[in-house]
């Protein structure tokens, strides 16, 4: 072959990318103590967050190896954080989430005191104001949907205010069309209800007649297997660019944007927070800062000036 691309190398060129193997990066394993994942499982926590906590924990056993987490202070802990926030350079929600990382061990597994943790520092998250997308923005969405599958996940997630665990964790039991609702097993092991369109229900009707799902309501190509989380992320940005939307657009923006919908069509703020699933209405309220209408309402103060 060298002497063939040596006598031919002014005219062609010879693609190597073709010969060399792929090999499938390996899998992280992750050395836990004894009862830590399985407590985690027990406890009925997410996916995401058993995920979660596993590379957490898992750094902060690195950080201190050799040591006895039982003998472990505030103080090595902070050590470790102050580490993570300095030369790692992790968020705010990201240190909060390795801090209960932390905890669910000393609290829950080795059954400490909640105490022990009064010298680690929390920081403050800041609060962004949801992302949103305009009615002509989903519209164009949509448009460039046209595998049925994918039209029915991303329409889900908008029109019930689906996280995209809530959507990959449906069963076809969760439709609930005699009462035109849809149940989800929520964040916290919460269950609620919420809305189910009419038009939709269609659609996932002619959906279940041509995959027919046996365990999970949307499954990946093997029967019985939960859909891929990273496929459907990929399936929306897909369609957002296609749809020649500029700015970026991710899954939890169609909640955000379910909920603004709602409070410019007129729906109470109480509704919504129960169609969320918030435990707050503080946490729905922050929809009001992003929502046209509302804003429309409110009068210019220089505008009435002349109604005194």
């Amino acid at each position: 072959m060298p002497d063939f691309y040596d006598r031919y190398s002014p005219h062609a060129y010879i693609d190597y990318s073709r010969v060399y193997v792929r090999h499938p990066k390996p899998k992280r394993e992750y050395i836990l103590p004894r009862g830590y994942l399985e407590l985690l499982e027990q406890k009925r926590y997410s996916l995401s967050t058993i995920k979660a906590y596993k590379i957490y924990f898992s750094d902060f056993m690195e950080y201190h190896k050799g040591q006895d987490l039982d003998l472990l202070t505030v103080e090595d802990i902070n050590s470790y954080m102050l580490h993570m926030v300095k030369e790692k350079h992790i968020s705010a929600t990201q240190q909060n989430m390795r801090i209960n990382a932390i905890k669910f061990y000393y609290e829950k597994v080795r059954k400490g005191k909640r105490q022990y943790y009064g010298g680690i520092a929390r920081a403050k998250e800041y609060k962004a104001l949801p992302e949103v997308l305009s009615r002509e923005e989903m519209k164009s969405i949509f448009a460039q949907l046209s595998n049925r599958k994918h039209r029915c996940m991303i329409s889900l997630i908008y029109s019930a205010g689906l996280r995209r665990s809530e959507l990959l964790n449906l069963t076809p039991q969760d439709i609930i069309s005699e009462r035109m609702l849809i149940r989800i097993a929520g964040k916290g092991k919460k269950c609620r209800y919420s809305l189910l369109s009419e038009k939709l229900l269609n659609e996932l009707r002619d959906y279940y007649r041509e995959y027919r799902p046996q365990k999970w309501l949307f499954e990946g190509e093997q029967a019985g297997e939960q859909y891929s989380p990273s496929a459907l992320v990929k399936i929306l940005k897909e369609a957002a660019r296609k749809a020649g939307i500029k700015h970026r657009v991710h899954l939890h923006m169609l909640r955000h944007t379910f909920a603004t919908h709602l409070l410019e069509q007129g729906t109470d703020l109480r509704t919504i927070q129960e169609l969320m699933g918030h435990t707050d209405i503080k946490t729905t309220a922050i929809y009001l800062h992003v929502s046209n209408a509302y804003k429309a309402k409110i009068p210019n103060p220089l505008d009435c000036l002349d109604d005194d």
